[in-house]
C-alpha cells in the first residue's frame, strides 16, 4: 500500500522538481548576466570617457534595454511556472514594458552600426552627426518606434474589451492577452518590416566600411568585425519571432517533450543573446576591459584585505 502511494505521487513530486530545477537555471543565468551588465554599467558611470562618447552611450543603452529584457522575461518565465493565471492588468504592464524592450534590441544594434558607418566612412562629419545630444534623441526615436509595436494592440484591447476582462485573470502570454486578429497580423507584419530595415542597415554600413577599408586598414577591421557581431546579435534576436514556428515543429517530431522543448528554446531564445552584448566592448573594447580589470581588480584586493582584516582582529584576546 505504502509501495502503490509512492508510486502515484512520484510523477508529481518529479514535475514539481523539474519546474524548481528549471526555475532555478533561469534565475542563476539571470542574476549573473545582470550581475556583468551591472558591472558594464558601473564602470560606464565611473569614467567620463565613455559617457561623453555617443559609442558607448548607445552601447550601455543596449546593455541596460538587455537587462530590463532579461528581467522581465524570467519573471514571466517564472509566474508562467507558479501560477496558472495571473491578474491582467498587471500582466499587461509586463507584457508591454517586455515587447518594448524586445524590439529596442534591433533598432539599437542599428544606429551602432549607422554610428561605425560615419566615423570610419565620414570622419569629418562624426564629431558634428554623433553628438550626445543626437544620440539622446536617437534613444528616444527607438522607445517611440518600439511603443508603435505594442501600444495599438494596447487601444485596441481597450475599445473591444469589457472592463470585467481587465480585472479578470489569464495566462499571463501576449497571445492569450491581445487575442484579436488584427494584431496578431499587425505583430507579424511589424517584426517583418523592423527586421527588414535593420537588415539592410547592417548590410549598407558593412560594405561601405568593406570599401573604406582600403584607406585605413585598422579602424576599418575593428568596425567591420563590431558589425558583423551586431549581425549575430540580430540573428540571435530574429529568433524570438521564429520561435513558435521552431517549437510548433519540435513538438510534433517530439510530443513528450513540450515542456522540455519550450524550456530549452527560452534560454537559447532569451537568455543566450543576452551574453553577447558583454563581449562586443566589455571583453573586445580596449577601453571597457582596461577600466573592468581595474574596477574587479580593486574589488579583489578590498575583499583579501577585508578578509585580512577580519582575521588579525579574530586572532587579538578577548579584553575583559
Amino acid at each position: 500500500m505504502n509501495v502503490s502511494s509512492l508510486n502515484s505521487t512520484s510523477p508529481g513530486s518529479r514535475s514539481f522538481a523539474v519546474a524548481v530545477y528549471k526555475n532555478v537555471i533561469v534565475t542563476v543565468l539571470c542574476i549573473a548576466i545582470n550581475y556583468i551588465n551591472g558591472t558594464l554599467i558601473h564602470t560606464f558611470r565611473k569614467h567620463q570617457i565613455f559617457y561623453s562618447n555617443p559609442r558607448y552611450i548607445l552601447f550601455i543603452h543596449l546593455v541596460m534595454n538587455d537587462m530590463l529584457q532579461l528581467t522581465l522575461s524570467t519573471l514571466l518565465h517564472i509566474i508562467s511556472y507558479t501560477l496558472n493565471t495571473f491578474s491582467v492588468s498587471s500582466c499587461l504592464l509586463l507584457l508591454i514594458l517586455a515587447v518594448m524592450a524586445t524590439f529596442n534590441t534591433p533598432l539599437n544594434l542599428a544606429g551602432m552600426a549607422v554610428e561605425c558607418y560615419v566615423a570610419i566612412c565620414l570622419p569629418l562629419h562624426h564629431c558634428r552627426i554623433c553628438t550626445v545630444r543626437n544620440t539622446f534623441i536617437l534613444m528616444s526615436l527607438i522607445w517611440f518606434v518600439s511603443s508603435l509595436s505594442i501600444m495599438p494592440d494596447f487601444f485596441l484591447l481597450l475599445a473591444t474589451e469589457p472592463l470585467s476582462f481587465f480585472t479578470s485573470k489569464v495566462l499571463c502570454a501576449r497571445d492569450f492577452v491581445f487575442r484579436s486578429s488584427y494584431s496578431l497580423k499587425k505583430r507579424d507584419a511589424s517584426h517583418i518590416v523592423c527586421l527588414v530595415l535593420v537588415w539592410l542597415t547592417l548590410l549598407y554600413t558593412y560594405f561601405r566600411i568593406l570599401f573604406a577599408a582600403k584607406g585605413a586598414k585598422g579602424d576599418s577591421k575593428k568596425a567591420r568585425n563590431t558589425i558583423l557581431l551586431h549581425g549575430f546579435q540580430l540573428l540571435l534576436c530574429m529568433l524570438t519571432y521564429v520561435r513558435p514556428m521552431f517549437k510548433d515543429a519540435l513538438v510534433f517530431l517530439l510530443p513528450r517533450r513540450h515542456a522540455d522543448i519550450r524550456f530549452a528554446l527560452y534560454v537559447f531564445v532569451q537568455i543566450i543573446p543576452r551574453f553577447v552584448s558583454p563581449i562586443v566592448y566589455g571583453l573586445r573594447d580596449q577601453n571597457f576591459r582596461k577600466y573592468m580589470r581595474r574596477y574587479l581588480l580593486c574589488r579583489v584586493i578590498m575583499r583579501k584585505n577585508h578578509l585580512e582584516n577580519n582575521a588579525v582582529s579574530d586572532m587579538k584576546p578577548a579584553v575583559s
